[in-house]
């Protein structure tokens, strides 16, 4: 499988973007993302650099059921894990169904995020995925 993050808007605070899972040619799954703003790949603060990844199904105590993506150039433990802010990043992808304004601030956040996130795993289960973020 492979799935399609692009990004759509990077203001300086945080990114949003868009993830299209496809099975195929067969479009199977659609989502927003939420990620930090790009600040030269730094730990914590940014989000990854654009490019392939290939993304596993893994279980924490913290985060429960996620993915994560291998071989991030200088970065480890980024995950596509549940959350609405960009507060509850450090340089992962957060997944939701929409963008809205949750929290009471200026940003945009993403809804649905748990939900998103099981019917992603659900839709990748058993399957070997590449990530490719533009």
């Amino acid at each position: 499988m492979k799935a399609i993050l692009t990004r759509l808007d990077d203001d300086g605070k945080q990114t949003l973007g868009h993830l299209t899972l496809f099975n195929g040619l067969k479009k199977v799954f659609e989502c927003k993302t939420l990620e930090l703003p790009w600040k030269a790949n730094k730990t914590n603060v940014s989000c990854v650099p654009e490019g392939v990844y290939k993304v596993s199904h893994r279980t924490s105590d913290k985060y429960k059921k996620h993915l994560i993506l291998h071989n991030v150039r200088n970065r480890r433990y980024i995950l596509i894990h549940q959350g609405n802010y960009n507060t509850d990043t450090r340089g992962c992808v957060l997944v939701g169904s929409s963008f809205g304004k949750v929290n009471g601030d200026a940003l945009l956040d993403i809804t649905s995020s748990r939900r998103t996130l099981n019917e992603l795993l659900e839709a990748t289960e058993g399957n070997g995925l590449e990530l490719i973020i533009v």
